[in-house]
């Protein structure tokens, strides 16, 4: 087999691989998370194994503990976002009184400033904006829910994913043994040491990134809840679990605590303190827990990472998120060797240099 035809072979594999991706896209979400989960669960049945249990039971060990644990935390949550939210929504128009009176200066003085023509233009243009706004968050909501999918997924999650899950983790290095049989003989050494830095790259930033976002949704939530910020606990939770996306969740988390601190009350104390909880969960992740749990040489650029996020989330929806940051991992750590092959081929240095 010629180098073309070899090269034809592996793109007709990687369409067909892809135009599947997209065709069962709808059905993905269990068996994706399974997987996710079953990759951070590996390391810890590895250990049990290491330790005399068989496989079987320290898989059930391992994914019983994962799941017991991850239900006992929405048993403990939902409860408290469920009365922060009755709440917040009970306080609503506290909050619109208390803005009126912070506002009501700025828009006389806007008032005195403005000719009655230039008010006019102002309403005009803030009443299509805010159209425009509620246009596109109804579509956003209707594309989460379109299909008729959004309770079918949810119940595959819930009762499909333990399942994938264990018997992935029961697995794994079956899996993993049996994939290495199919690479092509003559370049195994070469797909094997890709493959160690993917697992490596992956492993330094998924599993990292993962437990700085938990680690970070505690602090916040706790933090803002302890300052007295009414939904203090569900902003606190997004702004951490959104921090897998850089810079998001802290800006995101920042600004809606500071403006509900502005209209719970009338003085400037709540949002100092709001400001103060995320100034602190700054230098906590990037000066103790980022250097410690993800490291600097995962080679995942924030850039690209944000890229690959919108990129997959928009082909594949929920799932292209689960997928984004392994696949980006993946494709960043083949075009570096792409890059290194062809830095030392002649196709770089010319006819001339061997």
């Amino acid at each position: 087999m010629t180098q073309s035809q070899r090269l034809r072979f592996w793109l007709i594999g990687l369409a067909v691989f892809l135009a599947l991706l997209w065709l069962l896209k709808g059905m993905l979400l269990p068996f994706v998370a399974g997987m996710v989960i079953a990759y951070f669960l590996d390391p810890l049945a590895d250990r049990l194994e290491a330790l005399g249990l068989s496989r079987t039971l320290a898989t059930a060990i391992v994914t019983g503990g994962f799941f017991l644990v991850f239900f006992g935390i929405l048993v403990v949550l939902l409860p408290l976002l469920e009365h922060q939210v009755v709440e917040f929504v009970h306080r609503v128009p506290g909050y619109i009184d208390t803005l009126e009176a912070r506002i009501e200066p700025l828009i006389l003085e806007i008032k005195r400033k403005l000719s009655k023509g230039d008010i006019e233009k102002l309403r005009s243009s803030a009443g299509e904006y805010a159209g425009t706004a509620v246009t596109w968050g109804i579509g956003v909501i209707k594309g989460m829910l379109s299909g008729g999918l959004a309770i079918l997924n949810l119940l595959s999650l819930l009762f499909i994913t333990p399942i994938v899950a264990f018997y992935l983790v029961h697995d794994w290095d079956v899996i993993k043994a049996k994939i290495d049989s199919w690479l092509p003989r003559d370049h195994a050494d070469t797909i094997r040491a890709q493959l160690r830095e993917i697992d490596r790259t992956i492993s330094g930033f998924v599993r990292g990134q993962a437990s700085v976002c938990l680690a970070m949704a505690a602090f916040y939530g706790l933090g803002l809840s302890l300052v007295g910020l009414d939904l203090g606990l569900v902003i606190g939770l997004g702004a951490g679990l959104f921090s897998f996306v850089p810079y998001l969740g802290v800006i995101s988390g920042f600004v809606a605590g500071v403006a509900l601190g502005f209209a719970q009350t009338q003085g400037w104390e709540l949002p100092g303190l709001v400001a103060m909880v995320f100034a602190a969960g700054q230098v906590l992740e990037g000066n103790f827990l980022t250097p410690k749990l993800v490291g600097s040489k995962v080679g995942l650029h924030p850039v690209w990472i944000i890229f690959a996020l919108l990129a997959f989330g928009s082909l594949f929806g929920f799932v292209g998120l689960l997928l984004a940051v392994p696949l980006a991992a993946v494709i960043g750590v083949l075009v570096r060797f792409a890059m290194g092959r062809y830095l030392v081929s002649r196709l770089y240095h010319g006819d001339g240099v061997p």
